[in-house]
């Protein structure tokens, strides 16, 4: 199905992820698109609403390949295996945290203005997205969440291609997707209405959250 935009997808997806009762939830969104859809989510499961503020570490020469992650509160995620793949020694690796780093930082104070940090310890941390691609960056979300101590991991999002995200289902506790069409394309086609989320829809988003 072809959602009207990203809010609409949200309450379709919220009532999904009400219906399976996650015990205390946290709802941890993927900027920028992500916060819409998670901001609905958060609403039908009556709980906290926070952004997961999540840097890939890409491979130099193949971006899209993760050899890490890095996380607000200076989490860094290393995938030994990619490393060492890729023959990336420790000055490289440095050298890229430093530049997404720098993109992190950016992106923190553009939101935590308004809404602090949530510890995740002890819930069942839910992350939404408007969508997968890659899946990269929610794997790398999943990764982080649990470093930082959550009890559970969830993943949900409107739409996901059918082939290729058997491993997101491996490294989630749950993963709930509404649509996973064979015919993928983009995430985008899967919306009538796909503007850019801006960064003062996110701002906005997250105050409202935390004076309901």
């Amino acid at each position: 199905m072809r959602y009207r935009n990203r809010r609409h997808a949200g309450v379709l997806l919220g009532a999904e992820v009400a219906g399976l009762n996650p015990s205390d939830p946290l709802v941890c969104a993927l900027p920028r698109g992500g916060v819409p859809v998670a901001y609905e989510v958060a609403r039908a499961l009556d709980c906290p609403l926070d952004v997961l503020v999540v840097r890939k570490i890409g491979v130099p020469f193949q971006p899209e390949l993760a050899m890490g992650a890095i996380a607000e509160g200076d989490v860094v995620i290393r995938n030994e295996d990619i490393l060492k793949l890729a023959r990336i020694d420790e000055e490289t690796f440095a050298a890229v945290v430093g530049h997404e780093r720098r993109e992190l930082q950016s992106r923190i104070m553009a939101y935590r203005s308004v809404a602090s940090p949530l510890s995740p310890v002890g819930h069942t941390a839910i992350v939404v997205d408007d969508g997968l691609a890659t899946g990269s960056t929610a794997r790398a979300a999943i990764e982080v969440l649990r470093e930082k101590g959550a009890e559970s991991v969830w993943l949900a999002v409107p739409v996901a291609p059918r082939e290729g995200i058997e491993d997101l289902e491996g490294l989630a506790d749950r993963m709930v997707a509404l649509s996973r069409p064979r015919s993928f394309g983009a995430v985008g086609v899967w919306y009538k209405d796909f503007a850019q989320t801006t960064d003062e829809e996110v701002r906005a988003l997250l105050g409202e959250s935390r004076l309901a």
